[in-house]
């Protein structure tokens, strides 16, 4: 059997496959578990797996960076050592991925209908490509081209520093340090909890009067979802330009990272905050932002931008890193 993993810090799904002789897989098991609830993977892994099932391969997409095969994960108090892992599941063959490198690999496997296009002038390429992907976090990584294969490279790239473009983002910039002195990420905005942080900003810049369905930060309800949703929808003038900008931001970052991986075989936008505000990714803002990179616009006008509709990209990943 095949145990695959896609630990986040808001969710953890476990699944185990087999692997059929013609190739084509047969999920036997599959749970989701709310990440927060547990102290250690270990209790999800132990309340996952039968007792009599025998682990052939096991791979997990890790939200945190994997060094030397153990990854302290960022947004929980979890450290996952693949040494131990091996003992536990009785086989030498266990990997840790960074979440998007899983991601990446996962992107490779997706069908045309699980991805939507979003530049319309995009030609189909050969090369590097990348993938963004903003949820809990913000995450990127690489998917390096060798003239045969995609290779998937992690990288923190969602922890760079943020680069203001315009004298809205200027003033946003300032805002964000009153409270991020010593470092400014991208991260701090192109996740859920930015929507609370250009949500307050824009209160204090007075755009707009305060949305009252919009509930206190330190409320039971997810605040983050309530301004995405009456932006996406139009409902509130300031949540709408929350997701404006929200859209504008990533669509910048997206292209950065394009820039920096050649990413001439393509961008793919995956993580779970897109999905949900798919309008307004494809209402032109976000490619726009993602184009305006002086004098490259002509190469960033042909990049394929590919958003993934599939919530099991990483999971996929990680099911068939063993036979990639």
């Amino acid at each position: 059997m095949i145990l695959a993993g896609d630990i986040g810090g808001t969710k953890t799904v476990l699944s185990i496959v087999s692997r059929d002789t013609d190739g084509s897989l047969t999920c036997v098991q599959e749970q989701t578990y709310a990440s927060g609830q547990f102290a250690e993977f270990d209790d999800i892994l132990t309340a996952f797996l039968p007792a009599d099932v025998t682990i052939r391969s096991a791979c997990f997409g890790v939200a945190g960076p994997v060094v030397n095969e153990r990854c302290q994960t960022t947004n929980l108090p979890w450290l996952l050592d693949g040494a131990a892992l091996k003992i536990k599941l009785g086989t030498a063959k266990v990997k840790l991925l960074n979440d998007l490198e899983a991601m990446a690999l996962g992107m490779l496997s997706l069908p045309e209908h699980d991805l939507v296009e979003l530049n319309p002038n995009a030609e189909t390429l050969v090369g590097n490509s990348a993938v963004i992907a903003a949820g809990t976090g913000l995450g990127e990584a690489i998917l390096y081209w060798d003239g045969d294969k995609h290779h998937a490279l992690a990288t923190e790239g969602g922890h760079t520093d943020f680069a203001a473009q315009n004298a809205q983002q200027d003033l946003l910039l300032a805002y964000l340090r009153k409270s991020y002195a010593e470092h400014v990420s991208y991260e701090r905005i192109l996740s859920g909890i930015g929507f609370s942080h250009l949500y307050d900003f824009l209160c204090e810049q007075g755009f707009a009067p305060a949305c009252p369905a919009v509930p206190d930060i330190n409320s039971d309800i997810d605040r983050n979802a309530v301004i995405s949703r009456l932006g996406a929808s139009g409902e509130d003038p300031l949540c709408a330009e929350v997701v404006r900008l929200f859209v504008e931001l990533y669509g910048a970052e997206a292209g950065n990272l394009a820039l920096k991986s050649f990413a001439t075989g393509g961008v793919f936008i995956g993580g779970g905050i897109a999905p949900k505000i798919l309008s307004a990714m494809q209402d032109g803002q976000f490619i726009r932002a993602f184009k305006a990179k002086g004098r490259f616009v002509p190469l960033l006008d042909k990049v394929s931008v590919k958003l993934s509709l599939n919530p099991r990209t990483p999971l996929i990943g990680a099911i068939n890193y063993f036979d990639l």
